[in-house]
């Protein structure tokens, strides 16, 4: 397996990842300028990974930063309402994300087995026994508690709110656990996360 460096087949598919991520037709502002959501998703994804695992090899790397990849092309509204349907859109949606990526790396001269490594890490196909995929999935649970989850809570109904922090809670590594207990909050959002962690 490749382990992380600069080549340029590592450096095309990553700027080729983020000229699709460009074209997100949803913006967020940051620093007084509107940016491509998904684009300002995958660059927390990055930062995150970096921190946590600064010696990951490329297809983790690529993979961290396609989890997201044209996510608005498998709209959510297309499925039915409920775990079933949202279920079934994740999967979807990270079978896109992961074929696309897959194609990519082909194009710029990778091989058949990273490819498809980077595909099913996308794909989170091991969780709980594969390391990679459980590192994804840490920077995906940091990523939304430190820039999602405030806003997120103030849509969602509170019982259905901590079930959501629970859940995402076991998901996470133990490692993660700690830095999630670091992360700057709202007095809200830290309450919140506390009752979901410490149920009466």
């Amino acid at each position: 397996m490749t382990r992380a460096s600069d080549t340029s087949a590592f450096s095309h598919v990553f700027d080729a990842l983020d000229d699709l991520h460009r074209d997100d037709p949803k913006t967020v502002e940051i620093n007084g300028a509107d940016e491509p959501k998904e684009l300002i998703y995958a660059r927390r994804m990055s930062a995150w990974l970096a921190h946590i695992h600064p010696e990951a090899t490329e297809t983790l790397r690529l993979a961290v930063r396609a989890q997201h990849l044209q996510r608005w092309l498998v709209p959510r509204a297309e499925y039915p309402e409920g775990r079933v349907g949202y279920l079934t859109w994740r999967r979807d949606q990270s079978h896109q994300a992961g074929g696309t990526t897959a194609a990519l790396m082909h194009k710029a001269g990778y091989g058949e087995s990273d490819a498809e490594r980077t595909a099913n890490i996308i794909r989170k196909q091991g969780l709980g026994r594969d390391d990679d995929v459980q590192t994804l999935e840490d920077c995906a649970c940091l990523v939304f508690l430190e820039n999602y989850f405030a806003d997120f809570s103030r849509t969602i109904e509170r019982d259905h709110l901590i079930r959501i922090v629970q859940k995402t809670w076991r998901k996470m590594s133990p490692a993660a656990h700690e830095l999630a207990l670091t992360l700057p909050m709202s007095d809200a959002s830290t309450a919140l996360v506390h009752e979901a962690l410490h149920p009466r």
